[in-house]
Order: structure tokens, then C-alpha cells, then sequence
């Protein structure tokens, strides 16, 4: 492991309106799987050879969160979204990048950005390379998803010691009607439950915020205590 950069940016809040952020990175080179762990389990995010969190002095909404896989238990409605989505195939493999890749993500953000006004900024092949391509080592992966051989949408994800880490995930919105993220995070549990896993590692939970507040619909999880240093012991609960 390399550390190549550490740095720190000040800025408007991703999150929260009328709020600013200050957020800590690390540009890491051949990141192992057990220090990704140690990070991710820390409250970091990782994009590429990036990992990120927030440092705000004066909040603390932003709550990493985890899903408890071992307790988790499928309920009648979220078995029917796997039910409906039968004859949707998925495949698992190293993180790529094509043509498909990058016409469904521009698709994606846009219809983001018209439907929950998120910011919009035209995707490039190198940005998306760097985001979810670079830095996967040995235990970065996506699950692809196809609909009569059509890729309808993306799930980039780590595969770590104790659990899942959810990196991202993007979708063709007019196959809405497979409600596909769920469907994409139901996978992730499934997979984890027959892999022994402990835990999905879902990023942020905001409670005021739209986009991220869902998260605490899946029970039972914990969230970290704080933003704890890498040699602190992470405190969940």
C-alpha cells in the first residue's frame, strides 16, 4: 500500500442544502483488501484509488451505516421484487468499462437530474474509468444486469473480509417496474448470507436527506460512532 495524496476539500455539502462540507481523502496505490477494510469499517467511501469521508466540525448527520446480513430477513414484498425480476440475468466480474457502461450512465444522470434535481455534469470515459474501474485490486467487482441481452443496469461493489461495501449503482429507469435497486441490494444480501458475510456496508445515512434516508428501511443495521483514526478501534452500534 501506497498513500499517493491526502488532502482535504472544503466545500457544499453533497447532501444537505445550505450547508457546507469538509471532506478527507486518501489517493492509496494497490490498496490490500485488509486495509480497505480497516477504512471502509472507519466511515471512508471509495471511488477508483480514492477513499473519502466527511470531517464537518460542526455536524455530524452524515452516519455510516451496515446492515446486519446474519438477522436480516427477506419480507413477502421484497421476495416478490426477486420473483418479478426472474427472468433478469445478472453476472459478476472485475469492474469493465464499454460503450453499454457509459450510454446507461449518462442516461442515468440525466434522468436524475430531471427527476430529484441532482447536479449534472456530461460523463467521459476516463472519469468513469477512474471512478469505478481503477483501484478495484483484488476485491473491487460489478454485478451486471441484463434484460433480453441488454445491460438495464450496474452494481460496482467490494468484496471485503467481513461483509460488502456498496459502492454504487446506476440503472435504465425504464425498467422502473423491476425496481431495480432494491433488487441490486437484495442480491448483495443473498450473496453475502451464502458467503458468510457479516455485513453490507451501505455508505451514508442522512436522515433529511431524500436520496440517502431510505437506507434506514433495512433492519436491523448499526451506524458508527464518529469518525474514528485509523488506529482507533471503530465503535458500532
Amino acid at each position: 500500500m501506497n498513500i499517493l495524496k491526502e488532502f482535504r476539500v472544503n466545500d457544499k455539502c453533497s447532501y444537505l442544502a445550505d450547508r457546507n462540507q469538509t471532506t478527507h481523502y486518501k489517493v492509496i496505490e494497490e490498496c490490500s483488501v485488509t486495509h480497505c477494510q480497516e477504512l471502509i469499517e472507519r466511515g471512508y467511501r471509495r471511488f477508483g484509488k480514492m477513499f473519502f469521508r466527511p470531517l464537518c466540525s460542526s455536524c455530524d448527520e452524515c452516519k455510516s451505516i451496515k446492515i446486519d446480513v446474519k438477522n436480516f430477513e427477506l419480507s413477502s414484498s421484497q421476495r416478490r421484487v426477486i420473483k418479478k425480476a426472474a427472468k433478469i440475468k445478472s453476472y459478476i466480474q472485475r469492474p469493465s468499462i464499454s460503450k453499454p457502461h457509459l450510454e446507461l450512465f449518462e442516461k442515468y444522470h440525466l434522468f436524475m437530474k430531471e427527476k430529484k434535481g441532482w447536479d449534472y455534469t456530461p460523463s467521459t470515459a476516463q472519469g468513469y474509468y477512474s471512478s469505478f474501474v481503477d483501484g478495484h485490486n483484488d476485491f473491487g467487482y460489478e454485478v451486471l444486469y441484463y434484460l433480453d441481452n441488454k445491460l438495464i443496469g450496474v452494481d460496482l461493489i467490494d468484496i471485503l473480509e467481513d461483509g460488502v461495501s456498496s459502492i454504487y449503482f446506476y440503472y435504465d429507469h425504464d425498467y422502473e417496474q423491476y425496481s431495480l435497486g432494491k433488487l441490486s441490494l437484495y442480491n448483495q444480501i443473498t450473496f453475502a448470507k451464502k458467503s458468510q458475510k457479516k455485513w453490507i456496508y451501505l455508505g451514508y445515512y442522512v436522515k433529511d436527506c431524500p436520496s440517502l434516508s431510505y437506507k434506514s428501511h433495512y433492519k436491523p443495521y448499526i451506524t458508527l460512532d464518529g469518525k474514528p483514526d485509523i488506529n482507533e478501534e471503530p465503535k458500532w452500534f
